[in-house]
């Protein structure tokens, strides 16, 4: 039987359909679960079991262990999670994603699903319709499981008949004959196609058909799901290119728990599946290597027969229809005893690495190191995200974590003072202008994470002066974030001038670092308020005296400007960044002073 490039393509778009349902599947799931998918990593990770278990609650949920390692990766870049935390919820993801390999070996095999697929497609499509969000939700989640297992089927039926082929299979197997070394290979080989197509649940479901069809042998396809499960870190470690620091390091603990826990199976590999052929067995599933020694055996008496077991077609005897019904049964046992591997093996390692996270947050710390100390502060302090038992008491959190922010946006707007006096478009200059946009999306997110809190401890029993301390806290981080937001807006337009090739003279930077410095102590200050648990008035006012200086200075400064383009000191052009500049570092100034306010109210009402 040929195999023409037009079956080929047929395979790849079967991979495709399988791969798309299983997109829609998991994006439809999480539409329906919202925010509770956030909250359930943000509360139930508080210790390295609870944090297992989330793992595998929301990766059998959403059926993509790419997926949820992602979504990890991504929150421990957002600061929501830390590093220990991030990697009990990543083992616990490895034993969810075998959810996907069970539903596939229990229905996929045995009972055919595919003629229920346009029937669920036909109830989903109204669903899209709907005008409320989580009916349309349910809607992606029934056609995303429909085109799942049409996808299987289609890849079932669209595979290349190798055993029509005698060359192809012969060059095959001839890499299975030689022991340890050929299951060291397939284990690469599952690795390499799985980080191709970017989902071991893809790789597993192509291993159980060539394992079901009697091309590989039970122990070689075990091989290769040993070899997916390295495969599969490939997604969190791409995510994790341009995050920080730890987010690199969770997705490198994803990688280093899968190759330590296949090192361990590889070396027990032939006791190990004995124990998953003697488990098969005990449950009355029967053997799985049975299939292949039914195929070897028939192969010699009647090929026919083979070929029309796996081709589907049926030769119309009583004793062909006996035969098919034990086939279908060996298939059976084959694929649960793949499923079976896949679950023991996951269960056994992280029953085995749950009690080494304190180990591996250390090995990923000292594998991926820091360049600048600071890029390491990248998570919330102080506030925790669990569930809040004494609002009165949690105060005292979030002023020590608004703390923090300030410091934070200080750091930010020394970046800025720092991207002034760099050369334009050299790697040092990219490379500052690029930290700064990611100190922009911090704050935007500690923003947020600090007024939530705020608002979940208002929402307790409080006194009369805690609202008010909270009303006063959720002023000063608004305020913070406007701080951040002037700095990014410094940042690009020295970008902007960069674009429009202006320069600026040895005046116009002079000026800008004399408000800059002006900036730079009004911040200072503004930091030691909030770092204190009582400032003093004579503190408080030094900022009101420093606000005056900079309004000042703007007025000297913009007065000047117009008298100084006249003189062709400097070009228009430069004149409206520069007053762009001034203008910003002077609104700067006004949202500083709002927080000095904030804080003077507080000290009044406390008084």
């Amino acid at each position: 039987m040929e195999y023409t490039f037009l079956d080929f393509l047929t395979l790849i778009g079967s991979v495709g359909l399988f791969l798309y349902g299983m997109k829609v599947m998991s994006e439809g799931l999480q539409k329906v679960a919202g925010d509770r998918l956030r909250n359930i990593l943000a509360v139930m990770t508080k210790n390295r079991f609870s944090g297992m278990l989330t793992g595998i609650l929301i990766t059998a949920l959403i059926q993509s262990s790419s997926a949820s390692t992602v979504m990890v990766v991504s929150f421990v870049n957002a600061g929501l999670m830390t590093l220990g935390q991030s990697m009990a919820v990543i083992m616990g993801a490895n034993v969810g994603t075998t959810a996907t390999a069970w539903l596939i070996s229990l229905f996929g095999f045995k009972v055919d699903i595919t003629i229920f697929a346009l029937p669920l497609i036909g109830l989903g499509v109204p669903l899209l319709f709907s005008n409320k969000s989580s009916r349309k939700s349910w809607g992606e989640f029934i056609i995303g499981f429909s085109f799942l297992f049409m996808g299987l089927s289609y890849i079932n039926n669209s595979v290349p008949d190798l055993r029509s082929n005698p060359e192809v299979f012969e060059f095959l197997s001839s890499y299975t004959q030689h022991g340890f070394i050929s299951i060291l290979g397939f284990c690469a080989v599952g690795a390499i196609l799985t980080m191709i197509v970017q989902s071991s649940s893809a790789s597993m479901a192509i291993f159980l058909i060539m394992c079901s069809k009697g091309w590989i042998s039970f122990d070689i396809a075990a091989a290769l799901i040993l070899g997916s499960n390295i495969g599969t870190t490939i997604t969190p470690l791409l995510a994790s290119i341009g995050a920080n620091v730890s987010a690199k390091r969770a997705a490198m603990g994803h990688l280093l728990f899968n190759v330590l826990g296949s090192m361990w199976a590889l070396v027990l590999y032939y006791p190990f599946i004995r124990f998953i052929v003697w488990i098969c067995t005990s449950l009355g599933v029967g053997n799985p290597n049975d299939l292949m020694s039914f195929i070897s055996t028939w192969e010699q008496s009647d090929p026919a027969l083979v070929a029309a077991l796996n081709s589907g077609q049926n030769l119309g005897s009583a004793d062909f229809e006996q035969q098919k019904a034990h086939f279908a049964a060996m298939q059976f046992s084959v694929s649960f005893g793949l499923s079976m591997f896949h679950t023991v093996f996951n269960v056994i390692n992280v029953t085995i690495m749950i009690w080494f996270t304190g180990l591996y947050e250390r090995i990923v710390t000292r594998l991926v190191r820091v360049k600048d100390k600071n890029e390491e502060e990248f998570q919330l302090k102080f506030i925790s995200r669990g569930m809040l038992s004494a609002s009165e008491l949690n105060l005292p959190q979030a002023h020590q974590e608004i703390a923090v922010y300030a410091e934070r946006v200080q750091r930010m707007f020394g970046m800025v003072a720092d991207l002034l006096h760099e050369k334009e478009g050299s790697e040092a200059y990219l490379k500052l202008y690029n930290r700064i946009e990611k100190y922009e999306q911090i704050c935007d997110r500690m923003e947020l994470e600090i007024a939530g809190f705020l608002n979940l401890v208002v929402g307790g029993r409080l006194s009369y002066e805690g609202k008010m301390m909270v009303n006063s806290m959720l002023t000063i981080v608004t305020e913070i974030e406007s701080i951040g937001d002037c700095c990014y807006n410094l940042a690009r337009t020295l970008q902007r001038k960069q674009d429009s090739h202006i320069d600026f003279n040895d005046e116009i930077v002079s000026n800008i670092d004399a408000m800059f410095k002006l900036d730079s102590e009004a911040l200072s200050n503004m930091v030691a308020l909030l770092s204190s648990n009582e400032p003093l008035m004579s503190e408080i006012m030094i900022s009101y005296n420093k606000e005056c200086e900079i309004n000042n200075y703007r007025n000297q400064l913009r007065g000047a400007n117009v008298e100084n383009i006249n003189n062709k000191h400097y070009e228009y052009q430069s004149g409206i960044y520069y007053m762009d500049m001034i203008s910003e570092c002077e609104r700067l100034g006004d949202y500083v002073i709002n927080v000095v306010d904030a804080i003077k109210q507080q000290q009044v009402k406390h008084a």
